[in-house]
């Protein structure tokens, strides 16, 4: 399985995805709830609901909101935290949800 895939969708320019790598303990997650200071409540695909982190990274970088689909690494030692490392646009999740991924 590739880290990323690569389709063209209706107006023919190519989508590339970008999916969580396992093997990084990275899962899928939905934005429920922003609690401010970089800190937003996630439900994680594991069923499990998270105070996620936006690492330092992205945060001057995407602008995320309640309802996006998010790549979110849980903590190794506290299971009730993650951190956020990449959002997901509106193209890139209607080819998630076509694909089967979501």
């Amino acid at each position: 399985m590739t880290d990323q895939s690569e389709e063209k969708n209706e107006s023919g320019e190519i989508i590339r995805v970008r999916l969580p790598k396992k093997r990084n303990r990275e899962i899928f997650a939905i934005a429920e709830l922003m609690m401010g200071a970089n800190h937003i409540r996630v439900k994680c695909g594991d069923g499990v609901t998270r105070m996620g982190r936006i690492k330092g990274k992205i945060k001057k970088r995407v602008w995320i909101r309640e309802g996006d689909i998010l790549i979110v690494i849980p903590w190794s030692f506290q299971d009730d935290k993650c951190d956020i490392i990449y959002r997901y646009t509106g193209p890139q999740v209607e080819w998630l949800r076509r694909a089967g991924y979501l």
